[in-house]
């Protein structure tokens, strides 16, 4: 075994393994640590100190970098353990997943591969319709992006900045710029949108300069005063417990509040610098933590697709399972280590000159896009016509957002589609809830020589009451904005008949179970149904609300293509009523729109449930595209229902 390097810091490994234990134990679920998320961002700041004081020195000696040589060093560190996870991962997937879903994974595993899944899940988190993350077992990946993106920024900005002016002062003035510019883009994107502050690397380059920045502070003030140099790591250490113990999902992040472990991880770098055999940094050099710290890249890799596939497994992970998973990600983590991360970085010949490790590096990364893209082919063609017709039904818009007639988040002033060309006509108003009914509606509205004209918006309920939206980490002001417009528009087009639909508040209440979301009072959801019925009934309007349909447990497109999958009854996937109905709810809102005058309650739940059980899959159609939205090609099938319990009951 050889010797650790005489810049080793035991206190920085240490470091790697509260970091790596902060995100194992939040992905584990051990609610004690809901922060543990902010791992990642103590790796971005040690990164940052590590890279920045290897580039910095070899400035000074020799005025130059040797770019080829550092990547080669990056890539031999990075690479092949990577890689051997992605491959690991998509072989297991082949066994557990669905074939549609080991296509779309596959997409993921192809970008982690090309280091840039950070990009591509931007764009996931704004697809209103996209599968659920916490399914998706390359996502973790995003933070490996967001570091490669740095490695490949970084070394030419030092550069620079040492070419216009040399010295010291020059970099860490361009650092400084750099990490004040990304700050504060960070700060007021992230409360605006979320995702482009969490996941754009730019927007997290400021972490990386924290850490920039702190590696070329000098350790002589703290070496010279051992009580501060204890205060800093006590200090930072508390940093980082309160950011462990205390932050949460729902949490603004990163914007401000990602300047706590920031903060933290800065101090006790500085601390150990000037004195790491004492206090904090003492403790940090223990052997179990110096073992997870050096596995704690591999752990990184293997915690999450061990968890998500035994959550795909196991419905309900005990105690003891979620253990047993720690310990098959400690077992695999070292033999990675072991076996490939350590032999392959530490290996002589690839050591030798760069040219030997980027060439296969390069060759190794485009072998994993291939191999993803291969697989997501390969498991198309696996696919069963059941299976394909599932995952057709599942991806097939309905007839007003395949149109975008379905405003994005962003969107304030209405924007009505307009369908077919009758003299009269029935105005469509609500969230997603009401675009799955558009299908049946416009077909049913033809055949009675109506034209549907739509008001349609993104998780915006009709009901007149502000509330908390997961996709954007706040209050929707938005949609307060776009009902009200959307309000006084159908009024002023006097339609025959205004038809509304809307996510149930029980719906809304179990998406949110666990994340510690702001809740709706029962009595505002009641004073704001009634007051949007009310200014519609009084305008003369006459109104359908849709009850809405029944909430399942998890996605349904999933669920019944992993019961095919494995030889199972898609019945498999059936919820039972007093789960998915909600019928109390659902009595309190009918006794709602029946008090109001020209207001009609129309229940189409029997087309679902029984007196026992919601199905699925009925009359051998999917009859939900995930966990609370109508498939198309069975929302179709529904017209007759449709025009006899809408049009030809309440719209003449």
């Amino acid at each position: 075994m050889s010797a650790p390097s005489p810049d080793f810091r035991p206190d920085i490994e240490g470091l790697r393994a509260l970091a790596v234990a902060g995100v194992v134990a939040f992905h584990f679920g051990l609610s004690a640590l809901p922060g543990g998320f902010a791992g990642v961002d103590i790796f971005f700041v040690i990164s940052g100190y590590l890279i920045t004081r290897h580039l910095t020195t070899e400035i000074s000696q020799s005025g130059r970098l040797d770019f080829l040589r550092f990547y080669a060093r990056r890539a031999r560190r990075l690479l092949p353990v990577a890689l051997f996870v992605i491959a690991a991962t998509l072989a297991a997937g082949a066994i557990i997943l669905s074939p549609e879903e080991q296509a779309l994974y596959s997409k993921g595993a192809m970008f982690a591969s090309a280091y840039m899944i950070n990009l591509w899940l931007i764009r996931w988190s704004f697809d209103y319709f996209a599968n659920d993350a916490a399914n998706n077992p390359f996502i973790h990946y995003w933070s490996l992006s967001v570091e490669e993106q740095f490695y490949l920024a970084w070394p030419a900005l030092l550069m620079l900045a040492a070419w216009l002016k040399p010295g010291k002062r020059t970099i860490m003035f361009a650092i400084g710029i750099a990490g004040l510019v990304s700050f504060a883009v960070c700060a007021w994107l992230t409360p605006i949108s979320q995702p482009w502050a969490f996941y754009f690397s730019p927007l997290r380059a400021w972490e990386f300069a924290a850490g920039g920045l702190a590696s070329m502070a000098p350790a002589w003030p703290l070496q010279n005063r051992p009580r501060l140099a204890l205060a800093f790591s006590l200090c930072g250490l508390a940093l980082i417990a309160f950011a462990y113990l205390t932050f949460s999902e729902e949490a603004p992040f990163p914007g401000f509040l990602a300047l706590v472990p920031v903060a933290g991880t800065v101090l006790l770098l500085l601390a150990g610098a000037a004195d790491a055999r004492s206090g904090p940094s003492a403790l940090l050099a223990l052997p179990p933590l110096q073992w997870i710290g050096k596995l704690s890249y591999s752990l990184y890799l293997w915690h999450w697709p061990v968890i998500v596939y035994a959550g795909m497994l196991v419905e309900e992970l005990t105690l003891a399972q979620r253990l047993a998973c720690l310990g098959l990600t400690l077992a695999l983590s070292a033999l990675s280590y072991h076996l490939i991360e350590n032999p392959i970085r530490r290996n002589g010949w690839l050591m030798a000159n760069a040219a030997r490790a980027l060439v296969p590096a390069l060759l190794l990364t485009g072998t994993g896009v291939a191999a993803a893209y291969g697989n997501a082919a390969l498991a198309v063609r696996h696919q069963n016509p059941e299976q394909r017709s599932i995952a057709a039904s599942a991806a097939e818009p309905a007839t007003a957002r395949a149109k975008a007639c379905v405003e994005g988040y962003d969107t304030v002033t209405p924007k009505p589609c307009v369908f077919g060309n009758g003299q009269r006509m029935i105005a469509l108003f609500g969230d997603s809830h009401a675009d799955h009914w558009s299908t049946p509606l416009i077909e049913a509205g033809k055949k009675n020589g109506y034209r549907v004209e739509t008001w349609l918006k993104s998780s915006c309920r009709p009901s007149r009451y502000s509330y908390f939206v997961t996709k954007l980490n706040r209050d929707y002001r938005e949609c307060d904005q776009w009902r009200e417009q959307a309000i006084k528009e159908i009024i002023a087009a006097k339609p025959s008949l205004v038809v509304i639909s809307e996510l149930a508040l029980t719906s809304s209440r179990k998406m949110a179970e666990g994340k510690g979301q702001p809740d709706t009072p029962d009595a505002v959801w009641r004073a704001g149904l009634r007051s949007t019925l009310t200014s519609l009934s009084k305008a003369g309007l006459k109104i359908a609300f849709i009850r809405d349909v029944p909430f399942n447990d998890e996605n349904i497109d999933t669920c019944v293509s992993r019961a095919l999958w494995r030889d199972k009854a898609p019945s498999l996937c059936d919820q039972t009523r007093a789960d998915a109905a909600n019928d109390k709810m659902a009595a309190i809102e009918r006794e709602i729109v029946t008090s109001v005058p020209n207001a009609s309650y129309v229940d189409l739940t029997d087309r679902f449930c029984n007196a026992t059980t919601c199905h699925v899959f009925i009359d051998g159609q999917l009859a939900f595209r995930d966990q609370h939205h109508l498939a198309t090609p069975f929302a179709e099938s529904l017209e007759p229902e449709v025009e006899k319990r809408v049009i030809s009951k309440v719209g003449r």
